[in-house]
């Protein structure tokens, strides 16, 4: 039993070995070299008798981390993928709820690593580099990936993630976007979600392209590296800080930026909506509006717009190759083209089931069909919507079902404001008291008084989508990747009533 993924690898090194594979700012490996230390790190892995077993990945992004995952998949081992994001007591939690045996950890981490342990081994990534001893290892199990959900919904779960399903992903994004070995990925995104390797290593590597990691994203450092570029992936957060930076930078440097920006063949968005005005932006710069798609950890990118043909502000785009997806009523029946719904999918990429959790995997299928808890809309020419999370973004205020991401989208227009989540806290009149929470543009603090903001917004939104109260804060709660937490955000308006 082997590893697909690094035999893919192997015919690339076999073919263009001298292609640079990975680039860091430590360096870089060609697919020659990456084959060999994958190798090596796999032996390493072997010989500790890890095989089979669960192994936390605890490195900052870095040609090390994905050494180390594939060395993983390599050896018959699951990798775990952690980030130092996280504070020690989640990451104790993670830890132990993976049931790892080891954590790879590098000069950075090792401290915390070993913190957070419990009973696992902690290895110095280094140790793992170390040209192997013999013959290949032979992998006696399947290796694959876990991974946790993003908890801004609840407490993280873990998903597993096999193998086949994240060469499925990848293969099928590669071939719908355009991949080529020519590519330069600029990768920007934290590799610990499945955005960030499923939809963006994995996609680059399997396409021969090279792959320039950063360690964090820093928005000048993007601008300044996309001169090398042809791809970029990111979030909505991201787009907006690559903005703030633009229109902070001087004359000159905004000029050059543009000029990279024009060589981009490709920009993404994905894991929440792309504000309209952010993807205008980057048509107004690049000449292209970003490609907006839907997927989820458990499911992968099922919904995509095309990298050629018309990209849709507003919408995910349609459905993959070899995916399915239903759109139903409160009682599971399919609700007509434009009417909203919940969106269910049957795809080669869904998974089987939550990690040692029996009862939100049941909970979480339908007769086959994942419940995503988003709710979407359907146009007749197949073009998806997504209104936002059932259980978060969907208020029901006076008898009305109401879209969060719609009155968002208006409030954003507001010249003042610089970020906006709208919530509903439960309330004895309305059911959900729908309460704008917003962030100030720098100088315009003043100018987000409650009664001139709900003013604004009356002349602008059918009045029963008008906040009932509007909060103005320094930031909004975010996890690691730049979501809004929108549960912690009513917790905290509920202790502050």
């Amino acid at each position: 039993m082997g590893s697909a993924f690094v035999e893919h690898l192997g015919r690339l090194a076999s073919t263009q070995g001298e292609r640079v594979a990975l680039r860091d700012d430590a360096g870089e490996l060609t697919y020659g070299a990456l084959r060999e230390r994958v190798t090596d790190v796999a032996a390493a892995l072997t010989a500790r008798g890890l095989a089979g077993k669960r192994v936390a990945l605890l490195l900052p992004s870095s040609t090390e981390w994905v050494t180390a995952f594939l060395g993983c998949l390599a050896s018959g081992a699951t990798a775990v993928a952690l980030t130092e994001l996280y504070a020690e007591r989640e990451l104790e939690s993670l830890v132990r709820a993976s049931g790892a045996s080891a954590i790879v950890a590098g000069e950075a981490t090792t401290e915390v690593a070993t913190k957070v342990a419990g009973g696992a081994t902690v290895i110095a990534a280094e140790e793992l580099r170390q040209p192997r001893a013999g013959g290949e290892p032979t992998a006696t199990a399947a290796g694959g990936l876990l991974l946790f959900t993003s908890g801004t919904t609840g407490r993280p779960k873990g998903v597993p993630i096999t193998e086949e399903s994240a060469l499925h992903l990848g293969r099928t994004l590669g071939a719908a976007w355009g991949f080529e070995p020519e590519d330069v990925l600029l990768h920007v995104l934290p590799l610990h979600h499945v955005h960030g390797i499923g939809v963006s290593l994995v996609v680059g590597l399997l396409a021969g392209a090279t792959v320039r990691l950063l360690p964090r994203f820093d928005a000048e450092r993007v601008w300044d590296e996309l001169g090398s570029a042809t791809a970029l992936m990111g979030v909505p957060t991201q787009h907006k800080k690559l903005f703030d930076a633009f229109d902070a930078a001087t004359p000159e440097r905004r000029a050059r930026w543009e000029r990279s920006a024009r060589l981009l063949r490709l920009v993404t968005s994905g894991s929440a909506a792309l504000p309209a005005a952010l993807g205008e932006r980057w048509r107004a710069l690049s000449g292209r509006y970003p490609l907006e798609r839907y997927g989820m950890t458990e499911i992968g990118i099922v919904l995509s717009n095309p990298e050629h043909g018309e990209r849709r502000p507003g919408t995910v785009g349609k459905p993959l190759p070899g995916v399915s997806v239903r759109i139903v009523g409160d009682g599971g029946e399919p609700v007509s083209d434009g009417e909203p719904g919940e969106l269910w999918v049957r795809a080669p990429t869904v998974f089987a089931g939550y990690d040692g959790d029996a009862a939100a995997t049941l909970a979480s299928f339908r007769d086959g069909w994942f419940v995503t808890g988003d709710t979407a809309k359907c146009a007749d020419d197949g073009y998806l919507t997504i209104l936002g999370r059932t259980s978060v973004d969907i208020l029901k205020s006076g008898g009305e079902k109401l879209s969060a991401l719609e009155i968002e989208d208006t409030l954003r227009e507001h010249p003042g404001v610089a970020e906006v989540a709208v919530v509903g806290v439960p309330d004895e009149t309305w059911g959900d008291a729908v309460v704008a929470v917003l962030v100030a543009r720098a100088g315009h603090a003043g100018a987000l008084d409650e009664q001139s903001v709900r003013a604004w917004a009356k002349a602008r939104l059918t009045a029963y989508k008008v906040p009932k109260r509007v909060v103005v804060v320094d930031e909004l709660p975010r996890n690691a990747l730049g979501k809004v937490m929108k549960n912690e955000l009513v917790r905290r308006l509920r202790e502050a009533s």
